[in-house]
């Protein structure tokens, strides 16, 4: 949905966000009004994709982040026109008093967010501009970035990102919990897997050292 501004001056041509469309608001009002026409029924699972059930959404979800992600969703006939959390980001970012050395940072947490998001079914339901607005009040308050910005705090925050995209506030405070819990339970999730391959290497080099010594070396 947003539109790109082809550079040519650049050694390396590169396409730049139009700062035209992130000024103008009528995109984000288009987004808001799409969006709506691309929700996924509750039905879905039941009616047209019987093969693929909700908890299989975090495996489905993450083949296609890593690979066959066009065939994936080929087979699956998912427009990929369809508007997604990313598309928000700008104007979201555009909308609230940041410092600008922290853009990229706020943008590159809220990215991850997202991602997480689209790994987890209980955020199916969810418009992607309310995934997007609570992505990005979870990084800044995860960078702590709301402590001494009045207008960035807590609840001011909150109310700030509903007004931006016309989100409930409770709904949008219920969400951007869920992403934060969603966040703890996978930095937790590879703590452990670490904690394994650790353990699993310790033993196999405890196996190593604990070869015993070759009869021929021992002297009776």
């Amino acid at each position: 949905m947003e539109l790109l501004l082809c550079c040519e001056g650049d050694a390396v041509r590169r396409a730049h966000t139009d700062p035209a469309l992130l000024l103008d608001d009528r995109v984000l009002h288009n987004l808001l009004t799409v969006e709506e026409t691309y929700l996924p029924r509750c039905s879905y699972f039941t009616c047209v994709q019987k093969d693929i059930q909700p908890f299989m959404r975090r495996m489905v979800a993450t083949w296609m982040l890593e690979e066959w992600e066009l065939v994936v969703l080929g087979k699956l006939k998912w427009n990929l026109a369809a508007v997604t959390p990313h598309d928000f980001i700008e104007h979201i970012l555009r909308k609230l008093p940041l410092p600008k050395e922290k853009l990229l940072l706020i943008r590159k947490h809220a990215q991850t967010f997202i991602a997480l998001c689209a790994t987890d079914f209980n955020f199916a339901m969810y418009p992607p501009s309310m995934i997007a607005t609570g992505s990005v009040g979870a990084a800044i308050c995860g960078l702590q970035l709301d402590d001494g910005e009045n207008s960035l705090s807590g609840d001011s925050l909150t109310e700030h990102l509903a007004k931006i995209t016309s989100t409930d506030v409770d709904c949008l405070k219920a969400c951007q919990e869920q992403i934060e819990s969603v966040l703890v339970s996978s930095l937790r999730q590879n703590r452990q897997q670490t904690q394994q391959r650790n353990s699993t290497k310790s033993v196999d080099e405890l196996d190593q050292a604990s070869t015993p010594t070759d009869v021929r070396d021992i002297n009776l």
